[in-house]
């Protein structure tokens, strides 16, 4: 059975007498009356069956078991500020850094950061989506997302979902598009491409086994944002990427001009330094990343199936 322990606010009142030999300084410190420390203690001996004070008129002194149980108590009084102060304090603002592709951040991460901010509001995030760090997963980061075949030599890797091809186009001319038999001819379409990802129509054609599209007509344009703009203009169909292009398929400014989506060889993975484990404000937005990357992966199974 569990020993009875005497009232931690009586054990204060004693190790603040004993430690100031007056219970009128131990009154001050703890910020009540000497009445409420001498009635405290007058409990506490009750209690103990034991005088802990010698009372006299030229003041306060410690008896022989007062003397004997003092140590115990400073050293328990001792060891309770110790493990406190070994805490994690909640209230103290943290702050973690990662790095990742300037799209992926606006398009992916941050539309999800309110929730974690919700959860974790003391924990401050960076996000950096300088191409400072392209060669090396997270090198002066906490985290790193990072598009690859697979994990590389230098951090702890995570896969965390993969992407697919999807042609993309307005509703309006997926309308256009659109025959008799309700499937969209793309060989009637302007082909949008993006600079960065030359390479998306070609992969999307041999993944699809379809041939007979004009890859070297059509709009250019240097950023994944305005291709997405201009698709959403009417003025063609462009490769979009899950999740890149998740906003505009959900917002319905974009809609699948085909059915075939076609998986890349490459993914998102998850890279952290190897001190990510040694504190709670990393492990916390670890597992909230991944947390999100599981989410993302059934709601895309959902959408596939549904």
């Amino acid at each position: 059975m569990p020993q009875r322990l005497p009232p931690l606010n009586a054990l204060r009142l004693f190790e603040a007498a004993a430690r100031h030999r007056s219970f009128k300084l131990a009154a001050a410190e703890l910020n009540v009356t000497p009445g409420a420390v001498s009635h405290g203690i007058g409990a506490l001996e009750n209690m103990l069956g034991v005088e802990l004070f010698v009372r006299e008129p030229r003041g306060l002194s410690l008896s022989a078991a007062g003397e004997h149980y003092l140590p115990y108590i400073a050293e328990a009084f001792s060891l309770i500020a110790i493990g406190t102060r070994s805490l994690p304090d909640q209230r103290t603002r943290r702050s973690i850094s990662i790095t990742c592709a300037p799209t992926l951040a606006a398009r992916w991460l941050v539309p999800r950061l309110a929730d974690f901010r919700a959860r974790w509001p003391n924990i401050d995030v960076s996000v950096d989506t300088s191409r400072r760090q392209a060669g090396f997963p997270v090198d002066g980061f906490d985290f790193g997302l990072r598009l690859s075949r697979g994990p590389v030599d230098g951090a702890s890797w995570q896969r965390l979902f993969g992407e697919r091809l999807v042609p993309v186009c307005s509703p309006a001319y997926r309308a256009m598009l659109t025959g008799a038999d309700g499937s969209a001819d793309l060989t009637r379409a302007t082909l949008i491409h993006v600079d960065t990802a030359s390479q998306d129509w070609q992969a999307w054609m041999d993944g699809a086994g379809i041939d007979g599209l004009d890859l070297h007509g059509g709009l250019r344009f240097d950023t994944v944002q305005l291709a997405f703009d201009a698709a959403a203009a009417g003025l063609g169909v462009v490769i979009g990427r899950r999740p890149l292009v998740d906003r505009e398929l959900t917002a319905g400014t974009l809609v699948e001009a085909s059915a075939m989506r076609v998986e890349t060889q490459t993914a998102y993975w998850l890279c952290e330094t190897p001190q990510a484990s040694a504190r709670a404000d990393l492990v916390a937005f670890r597992n909230w990343l991944i947390e999100q990357a599981a989410g993302f992966v059934e709601s895309d199974e959902e959408r596939r199936h549904g």
